[in-house]
Formats: C-alpha cells, sequence, structure tokens
C-alpha cells in the first residue's frame, strides 16, 4: 500500500505539473478535510487564499503552521460579495468549495443554519465565481453521498437521483443540483465531488464516531454509539478525500470533464460496530465494548457508493487502506489531546 500523497497518477501526470503557481482558493480551509487539503496543495506548489469564518487555532490549517503559507481570509458564505472580494483582490483562478455546516445533528436541531451556509453559502459562491468567469478557471464542488438519500439500490452511482429527505441530506441535495445548473446554464467550469464519511486527524467534532472512539479510549471509556451500530457507511480517510478533489481540479482542463459529478468511496463498507472494534483493536483496547444507546434518529440505515468512474475517468483509487487511516487518525488524535489535555487523558 503506498501512502505518499504527491505520487504520480494513473495517466503519469504529476500532480505538481498542473497546480504550480496557480492561485486557489479553499473555502472551509479550517475544517478538517480543507486543512489536509491546503497541505496538499502547497506541496503541489499553488498559491493558497484560505476563506475561513473564524480563525481557529486549534485546526490542523494552524496547528501545521500552513496557516502561515497561505493568504488566510476571513469571511462569510452567507454574507454577498464576501466571496467576491476575495477571488477578485487575490486573483484566484480555482476555487474549492469545501465551506459547509457538516454535522446531521445540529442540522435536524436548526435546519435553518445549516440551509443558510450549504445552500445559500453554495449559490452566492457560484454567482461570484460567474460574475468573475474571466478570471476562474476550476472550481470543485465537495457534495456528499447524503445528497443521495436514501436509495432502495446500493452501492450509489452518479446516475441515482438526488432527493435528500432530512435537514443535512436536503442541503447537500440542493448544494448539487444549484451547482449542476451553473454548469449547465452558465458553463461555468466546475465538478462536483460526492465523498462518503470522510475520517482523519483534525476532525474536533467529537460526536462523530471516529474521533469519539479515539478520545474516550484514550481516557479509558466504554465508547458511546448514537445508532445500533449496524448503519453501513463508506469511511474514506482525509487525505485520500483531499487527493480527489485535487483530480477532480486537475481533470476540469486537462480531460474537459467541466459539469460532470464523481462518487469517492473505498470500495468496502463498514458497519459503524466493525469501526469502533478496529480503533479498540488498534488501540489494544478490546476490553472497552460500545455502550448502545440506539437513540440516533433521521440517519439512512445503509449508504455507500460505487466509485469506478473516479478511476476509470480521473484514475484515481484510494491510497489508504482502513487499517492505515485509523492507525494515522490514532496517532493524531494521541498527540493532539496529549498535548491539548495532558495527563487528563
Amino acid at each position: 500500500m503506498q501512502h505518499g500523497m504527491y505520487a504520480q497518477r494513473m495517466d503519469k501526470t504529476p500532480v505538481m505539473s498542473y497546480w504550480n503557481n496557480r492561485t486557489v482558493l479553499v473555502t472551509g480551509a479550517c475544517g478538517f478535510v480543507g486543512s489536509w487539503l491546503v497541505d496538499l496543495l502547497l506541496e503541489a506548489n499553488a498559491s493558497v487564499v484560505a476563506f475561513v469564518l473564524t480563525p481557529d487555532p486549534q485546526s490542523q490549517l494552524f496547528r501545521s503552521g500552513n496557516a502561515q503559507r497561505c493568504t488566510v481570509v476571513q469571511g462569510d458564505l452567507r454574507e454577498r460579495g464576501h466571496i467576491e472580494r476575495a477571488l477578485n483582490e487575490h486573483d484566484c483562478d480555482s476555487v474549492f468549495h469545501l465551506g459547509a455546516q457538516t454535522l446531521v445533528g445540529p442540522a435536524n436541531r436548526a435546519p435553518l443554519e445549516t440551509w443558510e451556509s450549504n445552500v445559500r453559502g453554495t449559490y452566492l459562491l457560484l454567482e461570484a465565481c460567474r460574475q468573475l468567469s474571466g478570471l476562474v478557471r476550476t472550481i470543485v464542488i465537495a457534495s456528499s453521498d447524503k445528497a443521495y438519500g436514501s436509495a432502495t439500490t446500493l452501492p450509489y452511482s452518479e446516475d441515482t437521483p438526488l432527493q435528500g429527505l432530512h435537514p443535512y441530506d436536503c442541503s447537500k441535495s440542493c448544494t448539487d443540483m444549484i451547482a449542476q445548473v451553473y454548469a449547465n446554464t452558465y458553463k461555468l467550469p466546475l465538478v462536483i465531488a460526492r465523498c462518503g464519511n470522510i475520517y482523519g486527524g483534525g476532525d474536533l467534532n467529537w460526536s462523530r464516531i471516529v474521533p469519539g472512539t479515539i478520545r474516550w479510549v484514550l481516557r479509558g471509556e466504554h465508547p458511546i454509539l448514537r445508532s445500533d451500530g449496524t448503519f453501513l457507511r463508506d469511511y474514506l480517510y482525509a487525505k485520500d478525500a483531499a487527493d480527489a478533489y485535487m483530480a477532480m481540479g486537475e481533470a476540469i482542463e486537462t480531460k474537459g470533464l467541466a459539469g460532470r459529478a464523481f462518487n469517492f468511496g473505498p470500495g468496502s463498507p463498514h458497519t459503524v460496530l466493525q469501526i469502533v472494534e478496529a480503533i479498540t483493536r488498534l488501540m489494544n483496547r478490546t476490553d472497552l465494548t460500545p455502550i448502545i444507546e440506539a437513540t440516533a434518529r433521521a440517519e439512512i440505515q445503509d449508504q455507500y457508493l460505487d466509485s469506478t468512474a473516479a478511476g476509470q475517468v480521473l484514475g484515481w483509487r484510494p491510497k489508504w487502506s482502513l487499517e492505515a487511516g485509523l492507525a494515522a487518525s490514532i496517532e493524531w488524535y494521541s498527540a493532539f489531546l496529549h498535548e491539548r489535555d495532558g495527563n487528563v487523558i
């Protein structure tokens, strides 16, 4: 298994050749996936404009020191003009749109905030790109497998209808469809990424199964599951997701794929219980069996993706196995929590 992030793709085109000296705006750059994407872009010699709502010193963007290698712009996607000024003033020719409210629980409790962030934030960004169409050449929109909603046929292909029926799922369906409108009607040079559940170091949303379980185990506590543990999902390591976004961005111009959507998943879904068992095994604490509350509501039972097109068209394959990704995550959280909490863990 090759873990290097900057190896040549299947078509033998080095990552460095495309992004060298491009000026790239990343929304959601303080998020954990955005932080890893910024790392990859900097390694590829891009000039990065990190668009953040609130600078967070705990985020991987700042902890890694990468914020000092970027131009950090503080702004709100929900405010018309913020993103346009960032694009225009910094001459950005590429955009990765990852900024969003990403948690199911808060979306269910307060859907308006989620729609404002995810739906309004997307159409204002795309309208800014349309206004600056002579400048912006590449746009990658981060959608999600949640955009498909609950389908009877699995795995989801890119032709599966978008029909999210819960607040977060609906917001991603809308994000995806609005992007398609701008691609089809206004010919914006964009592609859409539909990833499975992304995990990895830097995700500080402790309600999620991977960071929450690692923290519980580090503290010697039994993990607590909101679901019954049988929900089946794709689990995609964050560096593989960042690599997928890069592959899509390159393909807009090099392969003429503007307007396309692609699924990205590991090809082998796992239940929540399997994820918890893998973490406790890797941490040598199989005695910490999970407490199953089974209180989760408005969540889809089974979701996983067919990523055949990403492999055939983009030459993308996940480089990280589940075990390797979880081991790297455990290492990251162990260092982070020890640094932050000391002997508390």
